[in-house]
């Protein structure tokens, strides 16, 4: 866990960074996506050519789910309740209906396991 303290309007404030195990490499093949828990919040973690991705696991659309599916053309997810496309490797939308990016997580692989983290904020106590 790391730390990182900001000031504003005359408070303190704290950023903690937490690591979340979430599964094995070995859980997601290439070109699969998974849906992990990390925290509160419910991910789609994407296995592109071997480089792994956390993102929102709900389309900014809908709210359609992203995980527990393969990816398409290349390194896409593909919402199945309307069909939009975002790359899983930035969030960005590749094709509507969606407009907004979906939000990515930082992910690390250490020893066969993946982690991604969760940034949180609040006040400093003094």
């Amino acid at each position: 866990m790391s730390e990182a303290t900001a000031v504003l309007a005359g408070t303190k404030l704290v950023e903690s960074v937490e690591y979340f195990a979430v599964a094995h490499t070995a859980d997601i093949p290439p070109g699969w996506v998974l849906k992990v828990q990390v925290g509160n919040r419910e991910v789609a973690l994407a296995n592109c050519d071997g480089t792994f991705s956390a993102l929102d696991n709900f389309c900014t659309h809908a709210g359609g789910p992203l995980g527990n599916s393969r990816l398409s053309d290349g390194c896409q997810l593909e919402c199945s309740w309307h069909g939009a496309h975002f790359d899983a490797r930035s969030g960005a939308v590749v094709s509507g209906p969606a407009r907004k990016p979906l939000r990515k997580y930082t992910v690390k692989v250490l020893d066969g396991t993946v982690y991604v983290a969760l940034v949180s904020k609040g006040p400093l106590d003094d």
